[in-house]
Protein backbone atom coordinates (compact mmCIF):
# COMPACT_ATOMS: atom_id res chain seq x y z
CA UNK A 1 0.00 0.00 0.00
CA UNK A 2 2.46 2.46 1.28
CA UNK A 3 5.24 3.65 3.26
CA UNK A 4 5.74 2.52 6.64
CA UNK A 5 6.71 5.36 8.89
CA UNK A 6 5.45 9.21 8.90
CA UNK A 7 8.53 10.68 7.32
CA UNK A 8 8.95 10.27 3.70
CA UNK A 9 8.42 12.59 0.56
CA UNK A 10 4.72 11.28 -0.26
CA UNK A 11 3.40 12.15 3.26
CA UNK A 12 5.46 16.13 3.06
CA UNK A 13 4.16 15.85 -0.70
CA UNK A 14 0.24 15.33 0.39
CA UNK A 15 0.68 17.37 3.51
CA UNK A 16 1.60 20.68 0.96
CA UNK A 17 -1.55 20.49 -0.17
CA UNK A 18 -2.95 21.83 3.26
CA UNK A 19 -0.37 24.63 3.32
CA UNK A 20 -1.45 25.29 -0.35
CA UNK A 21 -5.13 25.92 0.26
CA UNK A 22 -4.72 27.04 4.05
CA UNK A 23 -3.99 30.10 2.66
CA UNK A 24 -7.70 30.61 0.71
CA UNK A 25 -9.00 29.24 4.42
CA UNK A 26 -7.14 31.48 6.50
CA UNK A 27 -6.49 35.06 4.28
CA UNK A 28 -9.53 34.77 2.16
CA UNK A 29 -12.39 32.99 4.21
CA UNK A 30 -11.28 33.94 7.75
CA UNK A 31 -9.97 37.77 7.46
CA UNK A 32 -9.86 39.21 3.70
CA UNK A 33 -13.08 38.13 2.16
CA UNK A 34 -15.51 38.99 5.77
CA UNK A 35 -13.64 42.15 5.76
CA UNK A 36 -13.98 43.36 2.12
CA UNK A 37 -17.65 42.42 2.14
CA UNK A 38 -18.67 44.62 4.84
CA UNK A 39 -16.30 47.70 3.95
CA UNK A 40 -15.88 47.15 0.52
CA UNK A 41 -18.40 45.30 -1.00
CA UNK A 42 -21.18 45.85 1.01
CA UNK A 43 -19.73 49.67 2.25
CA UNK A 44 -22.50 51.64 3.80
CA UNK A 45 -25.13 48.41 4.68
CA UNK A 46 -26.10 48.28 8.36
CA UNK A 47 -24.01 45.28 9.65
CA UNK A 48 -27.09 42.38 10.39
CA UNK A 49 -27.26 42.29 6.89
CA UNK A 50 -23.69 41.92 5.96
CA UNK A 51 -23.76 39.32 8.94
CA UNK A 52 -26.58 37.06 7.06
CA UNK A 53 -24.83 37.69 3.32
CA UNK A 54 -21.62 36.06 4.87
CA UNK A 55 -23.72 33.45 6.41
CA UNK A 56 -26.09 32.38 3.59
CA UNK A 57 -23.90 32.64 1.27
CA UNK A 58 -20.96 30.27 3.06
CA UNK A 59 -24.46 28.22 4.16
CA UNK A 60 -24.80 27.96 0.15
CA UNK A 61 -21.45 26.66 -0.87
CA UNK A 62 -21.92 23.96 1.65
CA UNK A 63 -25.14 22.79 0.17
CA UNK A 64 -23.39 22.59 -2.69
CA UNK A 65 -21.17 20.60 -1.74
CA UNK A 66 -23.31 18.49 0.09
CA UNK A 67 -24.90 17.32 -3.41
CA UNK A 68 -22.34 16.84 -5.53
CA UNK A 69 -19.73 14.99 -3.05
CA UNK A 70 -21.09 11.49 -3.08
CA UNK A 71 -20.44 12.07 -7.07
CA UNK A 72 -16.94 12.76 -6.87
CA UNK A 73 -16.36 10.21 -4.38
CA UNK A 74 -17.25 7.32 -6.50
CA UNK A 75 -15.98 7.99 -9.94
CA UNK A 76 -12.66 8.45 -8.12
CA UNK A 77 -12.94 5.18 -6.62
CA UNK A 78 -14.21 3.74 -9.54
CA UNK A 79 -11.69 5.12 -12.27
CA UNK A 80 -8.39 6.60 -9.95
CA UNK A 81 -9.37 9.83 -10.85
CA UNK A 82 -8.86 11.08 -7.45
CA UNK A 83 -5.65 13.31 -8.31
CA UNK A 84 -7.02 14.95 -11.24
CA UNK A 85 -10.20 15.84 -9.76
CA UNK A 86 -7.76 17.37 -6.99
CA UNK A 87 -6.10 19.36 -10.03
CA UNK A 88 -9.14 20.68 -11.22
CA UNK A 89 -11.51 21.72 -8.21
CA UNK A 90 -7.99 23.74 -6.53
CA UNK A 91 -7.72 25.54 -10.45
CA UNK A 92 -11.10 26.00 -10.05
CA UNK A 93 -10.87 27.60 -6.48
CA UNK A 94 -7.64 29.26 -7.04
CA UNK A 95 -8.55 31.31 -10.36
CA UNK A 96 -12.21 32.38 -8.77
CA UNK A 97 -9.97 33.51 -5.82
CA UNK A 98 -7.90 35.92 -8.30
CA UNK A 99 -11.13 37.05 -9.70
CA UNK A 100 -11.98 38.20 -6.39
CA UNK A 101 -8.95 40.95 -6.63
CA UNK A 102 -10.49 42.09 -9.35
CA UNK A 103 -14.19 42.89 -8.81
CA UNK A 104 -15.33 46.43 -8.56
CA UNK A 105 -16.77 47.74 -5.40
CA UNK A 106 -20.40 47.87 -6.85
CA UNK A 107 -20.59 44.30 -7.80
CA UNK A 108 -21.16 42.69 -4.35
CA UNK A 109 -23.50 40.14 -6.05
CA UNK A 110 -20.29 38.96 -8.51
CA UNK A 111 -18.36 39.06 -5.61
CA UNK A 112 -20.51 36.45 -3.30
CA UNK A 113 -20.87 34.42 -7.16
CA UNK A 114 -16.72 34.19 -7.15
CA UNK A 115 -16.93 33.46 -3.15
CA UNK A 116 -18.94 30.52 -3.79
CA UNK A 117 -17.27 29.01 -6.56
CA UNK A 118 -14.05 29.03 -4.70
CA UNK A 119 -15.42 27.78 -1.78
CA UNK A 120 -16.76 25.13 -3.40
CA UNK A 121 -13.56 24.31 -5.56
CA UNK A 122 -11.81 24.18 -1.83
CA UNK A 123 -14.31 22.11 -0.26
CA UNK A 124 -14.54 19.51 -2.96
CA UNK A 125 -11.07 19.25 -3.64
CA UNK A 126 -10.56 17.95 0.06
CA UNK A 127 -12.69 14.65 -0.65
CA UNK A 128 -9.99 14.01 -2.92
CA UNK A 129 -7.11 15.43 -0.91
CA UNK A 130 -8.47 13.34 2.40
CA UNK A 131 -8.85 10.23 0.70
CA UNK A 132 -5.32 10.14 -0.79
CA UNK A 133 -4.35 9.62 3.00
CA UNK A 134 -4.51 5.85 2.96
CA UNK A 135 -2.58 6.26 0.07
CA UNK A 136 0.85 7.68 2.02
CA UNK A 137 1.25 6.03 5.27
CA UNK A 138 0.17 2.81 7.03
CA UNK A 139 -2.88 3.23 9.70
CA UNK A 140 -0.92 3.17 12.43
CA UNK A 141 -0.01 6.92 11.36
CA UNK A 142 -3.06 8.18 10.39
CA UNK A 143 -3.53 10.57 13.19
CA UNK A 144 -0.04 12.09 13.13
CA UNK A 145 0.26 12.34 9.32
CA UNK A 146 -3.64 14.14 9.15
CA UNK A 147 -2.32 16.24 12.02
CA UNK A 148 0.69 17.14 10.57
CA UNK A 149 -1.38 18.50 7.49
CA UNK A 150 -3.53 20.61 9.21
CA UNK A 151 -0.08 22.01 11.16
CA UNK A 152 1.88 22.68 7.97
CA UNK A 153 -1.51 23.98 6.29
CA UNK A 154 -1.88 26.82 9.86
CA UNK A 155 1.90 27.61 8.94
CA UNK A 156 1.58 28.36 5.50
CA UNK A 157 -1.34 29.90 5.73
CA UNK A 158 -0.25 32.51 8.54
CA UNK A 159 2.95 32.95 6.19
CA UNK A 160 1.12 34.66 3.50
CA UNK A 161 -1.21 36.11 5.81
CA UNK A 162 2.24 37.90 7.59
CA UNK A 163 2.81 39.07 4.20
CA UNK A 164 -0.57 40.45 3.65
CA UNK A 165 -0.49 42.39 7.58
CA UNK A 166 2.99 43.54 6.50
CA UNK A 167 1.81 45.27 3.09
CA UNK A 168 -1.42 46.11 4.89
CA UNK A 169 0.54 48.18 7.47
CA UNK A 170 2.67 50.40 5.20
CA UNK A 171 0.70 50.20 1.60
CA UNK A 172 2.85 52.94 0.30
CA UNK A 173 5.99 51.74 1.48
CA UNK A 174 5.26 48.58 -0.32
CA UNK A 175 3.93 50.02 -3.41
CA UNK A 176 0.31 49.85 -3.01
CA UNK A 177 -1.83 52.82 -3.11
CA UNK A 178 -3.60 52.46 0.00
CA UNK A 179 -5.33 49.10 1.79
CA UNK A 180 -7.77 48.56 -0.41
CA UNK A 181 -5.14 48.00 -3.49
CA UNK A 182 -3.77 45.72 -0.98
CA UNK A 183 -6.42 43.48 -0.18
CA UNK A 184 -7.25 43.05 -4.04
CA UNK A 185 -3.82 42.09 -4.32
CA UNK A 186 -3.80 39.70 -1.60
CA UNK A 187 -6.79 37.82 -3.46
CA UNK A 188 -4.46 37.26 -6.58
CA UNK A 189 -1.53 36.18 -4.41
CA UNK A 190 -3.48 33.69 -2.44
CA UNK A 191 -5.30 32.25 -5.97
CA UNK A 192 -1.45 31.66 -7.34
CA UNK A 193 0.13 29.85 -4.02
CA UNK A 194 -2.81 27.84 -3.88
CA UNK A 195 -2.22 27.03 -7.76
CA UNK A 196 1.70 26.23 -6.95
CA UNK A 197 1.62 24.52 -4.04
CA UNK A 198 -0.57 22.21 -5.52
CA UNK A 199 2.05 20.62 -7.53
CA UNK A 200 4.03 18.62 -5.40
CA UNK A 201 1.33 16.51 -4.37
CA UNK A 202 0.42 15.88 -8.39
CA UNK A 203 3.92 14.84 -8.90
CA UNK A 204 4.98 12.57 -6.08
CA UNK A 205 1.88 11.23 -4.32
CA UNK A 206 0.52 7.94 -5.34
CA UNK A 207 -2.63 7.08 -6.05
CA UNK A 208 -4.49 3.37 -5.66
CA UNK A 209 -6.54 2.46 -8.25
CA UNK A 210 -9.16 0.10 -7.47
CA UNK A 211 -10.81 -2.60 -9.63
CA UNK A 212 -14.80 -1.26 -9.04
CA UNK A 213 -16.37 0.29 -11.90
CA UNK A 214 -19.02 2.07 -12.57
CA UNK A 215 -21.60 1.12 -14.99
CA UNK A 216 -24.41 3.42 -16.82
CA UNK A 217 -24.09 7.38 -16.55
CA UNK A 218 -21.74 8.63 -14.50
CA UNK A 219 -23.90 10.87 -11.94
CA UNK A 220 -26.68 8.16 -12.39
CA UNK A 221 -24.15 5.49 -10.80
CA UNK A 222 -22.90 7.29 -8.19
CA UNK A 223 -26.31 7.93 -6.59
CA UNK A 224 -27.20 4.45 -7.50
CA UNK A 225 -24.04 3.62 -5.02
CA UNK A 226 -25.03 6.25 -2.44
CA UNK A 227 -28.59 4.78 -2.14
CA UNK A 228 -27.02 1.34 -1.98
CA UNK A 229 -24.92 1.91 0.64
CA UNK A 230 -27.64 3.64 2.73
CA UNK A 231 -29.66 0.67 2.21
CA UNK A 232 -26.85 -1.18 3.81
CA UNK A 233 -25.60 1.17 6.26
CA UNK A 234 -26.68 -1.06 8.98
CA UNK A 235 -23.09 -3.04 8.38
CA UNK A 236 -21.50 0.74 9.34
CA UNK A 237 -23.22 1.33 12.37
CA UNK A 238 -19.73 3.15 13.90
CA UNK A 239 -19.50 4.98 10.65
CA UNK A 240 -22.81 6.41 11.58
CA UNK A 241 -22.69 7.31 14.94
CA UNK A 242 -19.20 8.88 14.21
CA UNK A 243 -21.01 11.18 11.46
CA UNK A 244 -23.38 12.22 13.23
CA UNK A 245 -21.68 13.57 16.38
CA UNK A 246 -19.19 14.77 13.72
CA UNK A 247 -22.05 16.95 12.02
CA UNK A 248 -22.99 18.56 15.32
CA UNK A 249 -19.72 19.47 16.32
CA UNK A 250 -17.42 20.29 13.43
CA UNK A 251 -20.45 22.47 12.20
CA UNK A 252 -19.83 24.66 15.64
CA UNK A 253 -15.87 24.61 14.83
CA UNK A 254 -16.41 25.36 11.66
CA UNK A 255 -19.02 28.88 12.82
CA UNK A 256 -16.54 29.67 15.29
CA UNK A 257 -13.43 29.69 12.56
CA UNK A 258 -15.55 31.78 9.95
CA UNK A 259 -17.46 34.06 11.65
CA UNK A 260 -14.67 35.42 14.04
CA UNK A 261 -13.85 38.68 12.08
CA UNK A 262 -17.31 39.37 11.77
CA UNK A 263 -17.60 39.28 15.21
CA UNK A 264 -15.14 41.50 16.57
CA UNK A 265 -15.65 43.91 13.85
CA UNK A 266 -19.59 43.90 15.33
CA UNK A 267 -18.06 44.78 18.64
CA UNK A 268 -16.09 47.43 17.02
CA UNK A 269 -12.56 45.97 16.86
CA UNK A 270 -9.86 47.72 14.24
CA UNK A 271 -9.51 45.31 11.29
CA UNK A 272 -5.72 45.20 12.26
CA UNK A 273 -6.55 43.84 15.82
CA UNK A 274 -8.83 41.15 13.87
CA UNK A 275 -6.34 40.18 11.56
CA UNK A 276 -3.32 40.19 13.74
CA UNK A 277 -5.89 37.99 15.86
CA UNK A 278 -6.25 35.58 13.23
CA UNK A 279 -2.74 35.18 12.17
CA UNK A 280 -1.62 34.29 15.89
CA UNK A 281 -4.55 31.65 15.59
CA UNK A 282 -2.11 30.18 13.00
CA UNK A 283 0.84 29.96 14.41
CA UNK A 284 -0.77 29.00 17.73
CA UNK A 285 -1.81 26.46 15.60
CA UNK A 286 1.37 24.95 14.06
CA UNK A 287 3.25 23.05 17.48
CA UNK A 288 -0.28 22.89 19.14
CA UNK A 289 -1.87 20.48 16.43
CA UNK A 290 1.67 18.79 16.28
CA UNK A 291 0.92 18.21 19.75
CA UNK A 292 -2.49 16.80 18.99
CA UNK A 293 -1.20 14.40 16.29
CA UNK A 294 1.02 12.67 18.70
CA UNK A 295 -1.90 12.66 21.44
CA UNK A 296 -3.60 11.02 18.83
CA UNK A 297 -1.16 8.29 17.70
CA UNK A 298 -0.23 7.49 21.95
CA UNK A 299 -3.70 7.90 23.38
CA UNK A 300 -5.87 7.35 20.32
CA UNK A 301 -8.11 10.41 18.35
CA UNK A 302 -10.67 10.12 20.83
CA UNK A 303 -9.50 11.77 24.11
CA UNK A 304 -8.25 14.77 21.80
CA UNK A 305 -11.48 15.52 20.38
CA UNK A 306 -12.81 15.62 23.95
CA UNK A 307 -10.42 17.85 25.24
CA UNK A 308 -11.01 20.85 22.06
CA UNK A 309 -14.99 20.50 22.57
CA UNK A 310 -14.39 21.07 25.93
CA UNK A 311 -12.41 24.22 25.08
CA UNK A 312 -15.10 25.23 22.67
CA UNK A 313 -17.81 25.08 24.98
CA UNK A 314 -16.14 27.41 27.70
CA UNK A 315 -14.91 29.73 24.70
CA UNK A 316 -18.36 30.79 23.34
CA UNK A 317 -19.98 30.66 26.93
CA UNK A 318 -17.44 33.55 27.40
CA UNK A 319 -17.59 35.30 24.03
CA UNK A 320 -21.07 36.40 25.64
CA UNK A 321 -18.88 38.50 28.00
CA UNK A 322 -16.81 39.82 25.96
CA UNK A 323 -15.62 43.41 25.64
CA UNK A 324 -12.51 44.37 25.30
CA UNK A 325 -10.25 43.34 22.35
CA UNK A 326 -7.30 42.08 24.68
CA UNK A 327 -9.88 39.43 25.31
CA UNK A 328 -10.37 38.81 21.62
CA UNK A 329 -6.88 37.97 21.43
CA UNK A 330 -6.65 35.54 24.22
CA UNK A 331 -10.01 33.42 22.47
CA UNK A 332 -8.24 33.42 19.46
CA UNK A 333 -5.29 32.14 20.88
CA UNK A 334 -7.03 29.44 22.70
CA UNK A 335 -8.98 28.52 19.49
CA UNK A 336 -5.44 27.93 17.99
CA UNK A 337 -4.33 25.66 19.79
CA UNK A 338 -7.32 23.03 19.48
CA UNK A 339 -9.43 23.83 16.07
CA UNK A 340 -6.34 21.99 13.96
CA UNK A 341 -6.58 19.13 16.30
CA UNK A 342 -9.89 18.60 16.39
CA UNK A 343 -10.27 18.48 12.90
CA UNK A 344 -6.99 16.87 12.49
CA UNK A 345 -8.21 13.45 14.79
CA UNK A 346 -11.59 13.71 13.03
CA UNK A 347 -10.34 12.79 10.19
CA UNK A 348 -8.03 10.10 11.18
CA UNK A 349 -10.75 8.84 13.74
CA UNK A 350 -12.47 8.29 10.60
CA UNK A 351 -9.91 6.24 8.16
CA UNK A 352 -9.74 4.05 10.92
CA UNK A 353 -13.16 3.35 10.41
CA UNK A 354 -13.81 3.11 7.09
CA UNK A 355 -12.57 0.09 4.16
CA UNK A 356 -9.36 1.55 2.37
CA UNK A 357 -10.24 0.39 -0.71
CA UNK A 358 -13.85 2.57 -0.69
CA UNK A 359 -12.27 5.73 0.85
CA UNK A 360 -13.34 8.20 -2.08
CA UNK A 361 -16.71 7.11 -1.43
CA UNK A 362 -16.29 7.14 2.27
CA UNK A 363 -14.45 10.06 1.98
CA UNK A 364 -17.33 11.55 -0.38
CA UNK A 365 -19.50 11.05 2.78
CA UNK A 366 -17.18 12.48 4.81
CA UNK A 367 -17.10 15.50 2.75
CA UNK A 368 -20.92 16.08 2.10
CA UNK A 369 -21.42 15.58 5.77
CA UNK A 370 -18.74 18.36 6.70
CA UNK A 371 -20.49 20.35 4.54
CA UNK A 372 -23.68 19.63 5.81
CA UNK A 373 -22.47 20.76 9.40
CA UNK A 374 -21.05 24.12 7.44
CA UNK A 375 -24.93 25.03 6.58
CA UNK A 376 -26.46 23.83 10.21
CA UNK A 377 -23.63 26.44 12.07
CA UNK A 378 -23.64 29.43 9.96
CA UNK A 379 -27.47 29.13 9.28
CA UNK A 380 -27.88 28.80 12.93
CA UNK A 381 -25.67 31.88 13.48
CA UNK A 382 -27.71 33.43 10.51
CA UNK A 383 -31.43 33.12 12.50
CA UNK A 384 -30.10 34.30 15.29
CA UNK A 385 -29.04 37.52 13.61
CA UNK A 386 -32.18 37.97 12.56
CA UNK A 387 -33.62 37.89 16.53
CA UNK A 388 -31.32 39.72 17.83
CA UNK A 389 -28.68 42.55 17.06
CA UNK A 390 -26.73 41.89 20.02
CA UNK A 391 -23.16 39.81 18.55
CA UNK A 392 -22.76 38.21 21.68
CA UNK A 393 -25.23 35.72 21.19
CA UNK A 394 -23.38 34.44 17.59
CA UNK A 395 -21.25 32.24 19.30
CA UNK A 396 -23.08 31.07 22.59
CA UNK A 397 -25.85 29.45 20.37
CA UNK A 398 -23.55 27.00 19.07
CA UNK A 399 -22.91 24.92 22.62
CA UNK A 400 -25.54 22.77 21.82
CA UNK A 401 -23.85 21.28 18.78
CA UNK A 402 -20.01 20.66 21.00
CA UNK A 403 -22.09 18.74 24.02
CA UNK A 404 -24.44 16.68 21.65
CA UNK A 405 -21.76 15.90 19.22
CA UNK A 406 -19.31 15.08 22.47
CA UNK A 407 -22.11 12.86 23.48
CA UNK A 408 -22.60 11.10 20.21
CA UNK A 409 -18.86 10.65 19.96
CA UNK A 410 -19.53 7.94 23.21
CA UNK A 411 -20.79 5.00 21.65
CA UNK A 412 -18.37 4.95 18.63
CA UNK A 413 -15.97 2.10 18.81
CA UNK A 414 -12.94 1.44 16.68
CA UNK A 415 -11.63 -1.67 15.27
CA UNK A 416 -8.80 -1.48 17.40
CA UNK A 417 -11.25 -1.47 20.08
CA UNK A 418 -11.32 -4.58 21.90
CA UNK A 419 -14.99 -4.19 22.74
CA UNK A 420 -16.22 -3.31 19.26
CA UNK A 421 -18.32 -5.92 17.07
CA UNK A 422 -17.06 -8.45 14.43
Amino acid sequence: MTQAGPWNRKVIAWALYDWANSAFALSVMAVLFPLFLGSYWSAGEPGAVVTQRLAWVTAAASAVVCIVAPVFGTIADAGGYRKRFLFLLAMLGAACTAGLGVTGSDYWQAALLLYLLASVGYYCSTVFYDSLLVDVVTPRYYSFVSSLGFAIGYLGGAALLALHVYWLTNPQGAGFSDATAVIRFAFITVGAWWAFFLLPLIVFVPETVTARAVEGRVVQAAYRELRDTMRHIGRYRHVVLFLAGYCLYIGGVFTVIFMAVNYGQRLGFEQKDLVMALMITNFAGFPATLLYGWLGHRFGPRLGIYLALAIYVAVSGWAVFMTDVRQFYVMAVIVGCVQGGVQGLSRSFYAELIPPTRSGEFFGFYSMVTKLAHVVGPALVGVAAGFSDRPQVLLFVLIPLFVLGGALLVRVRLPRDASAPA
